[in-house]
Order: C-alpha cells, then structure tokens, then sequence
C-alpha cells in the first residue's frame, strides 16, 4: 500500500513539474539590433521584439523568460534548446525552413541601401555598384543577397548590425544594405546617422517571405499557439500600439 501510494504521489509530481514545465516559454533574442531588439542602461532586453514577445505570452498564458543570444549562434542555441522560441527580427528563409519551423509574418520589411549624404551612388544596381564596399551584418538576408548578386563589389560582413554602421559613418565603407527599418531607426535617433541617408528604391526580394518566430521543427503546437496569438494582437489593437510606439508607420 506504501508502495502504491509512493508510485501515486510521484506520478502527480511529474504531472505537476511538467505543468509547470508548459508554462515558460524561454525566448531568444538578439539583444543588438535596435529598434527591434537591445539592451538597455539598465542592463534590460527591450525593443519591438521584447514587446510583441510579451504580448504573444501574456494572450498564451504563459510566463515569458529572455535570453540574450549572439545572432551567428542563435539558430544553433535553438537546436540545442537553450530556448524555446527565437523573437529577433528572423527573416524567414526556405535556407532556415531546413533547421526550424516559422510561424506566420509578424512584420514584413524591405531591404534599403544607405550611404553618407555627399555620395555620388544614385543606381545601386549590381553594375552600378562595381568595387564599391558595401557593409552588412554578417548571417543575414541582406549578406546573402548581397553575395548573391553583388559579386563585383567588395562585401564586408560585421558581427553586428551598429558595427557595420559604424564603418559607414567612419567613412571605411561607401554603402550598406540592411533592413529598412533598422536603418531608419540608425539614421533618425542617432548622432552618428545623421551623415547618412537613404539612397536608391527599397529592395523587396531581400526578405520577400516576412519576419517570423522559430521554434524546434517539432515543436508544432507552440508554433500554433503562437500563431492563434499574433492574430489575437492584431485583432483587438494590441500590435498597434506597439507598432506606433517604434514607428511612426505600419510594418505588420
């Protein structure tokens, strides 16, 4: 009888760790790419991503925890499940189909050129930008694209998104290509933006499937249970306020 009742009080401890267990969601992030994801004074995550991440948990009904990942290294930290679900601005790619499962859309951003503002570059076209250096970050859509059908330029890849924008405003680059709203933001709230500008059309076929949220290719109900939330947000207005209060337009 002790021994049933042993195996009985064990068995509703499992039940209830595991319960528990399903209540976290760990997400990784970034932590160097603002205005979708940094760290602030503070030592804090925050950022467009951080928001819309704790929106997404609080419409799941789960505790959300972060975890600050370095970009090179976040798909592999994912696979090794140091956390459960990747929010950093993840463009989804059929390259990174193969290693994980995206959820739906939870923005959408073209691809800019930027360049400093005495520039003569106003065709960015591949031919156009012959022996130009052109600067991005390092395993993105923008890298790939830009090796891709650059190949007459020389490309030069940083760890990190401000690196790159630092080469730039310390004249060691003649451009960069980058996501438009990361851009923005540089070019807008930074003392260093201010020597750049825009130039040429925005680059759709850079990122032409969106930004989205990774999880385990197994992991298929939380891609779900994702997805039923991000239409929640969308839905009673909670995404918009996010949005307005990094963009002065809509990036869903």
């Amino acid at each position: 009888m002790k021994i049933a009742k042993l195996f009985a009080a064990a068995a509703v401890l499992a039940l209830t760790v595991g319960a528990a267990q399903a209540e976290t969601v760990r997400i990784g992030t970034e932590g160097a790419y603002p205005p979708f994801n940094s760290v602030d004074s503070s030592g804090q995550l925050v950022g467009f991503d951080i928001d819309i991440a704790k929106a997404l948990c609080e419409k799941m009904k789960v505790e959300c925890t972060f975890v600050a990942q370095d970009w090179d290294g976040i798909i592999p930290a994912l696979l090794a499940k140091k956390f459960d679900a990747i929010v950093a601005s993840m463009s989804i790619t059929d390259e990174r189909k193969e290693k994980v499962a995206f959820t739906a859309p939870y923005y959408q951003t073209p691809g800019s050129f930027i360049a400093p503002k005495d520039t003569e570059i106003t065709d960015i076209s591949p031919a156009a930008l012959k022996g130009k250096t052109i600067g991005t970050q390092s395993s993105t859509t923008a890298a790939v694209y830009l090796e891709e059908k650059y190949k007459d330029s020389e490309i030069k890849l940083y760890p990190t998104q401000d690196e790159a924008n630092a080469d730039l405003a310390a004249g060691r680059l003649d451009g960069i290509l980058a996501d438009k709203f990361v851009l923005y933001e540089w070019l807008e709230k930074s003392s260093d933006g201010k020597c750049c500008t825009f130039v040429g059309p925005d680059l759709k076929d850079v990122n032409p499937q969106g930004t989205g949220i990774a999880v385990r290719q197994e992991d298929n109900a939380l891609r779900e249970k994702i997805n039923a939330a991000i239409k929640e947000i969308v839905a009673d207005g909670t995404y918009k306020k996010i949005n307005a209060k990094y963009f002065p337009f809509d990036i869903y």
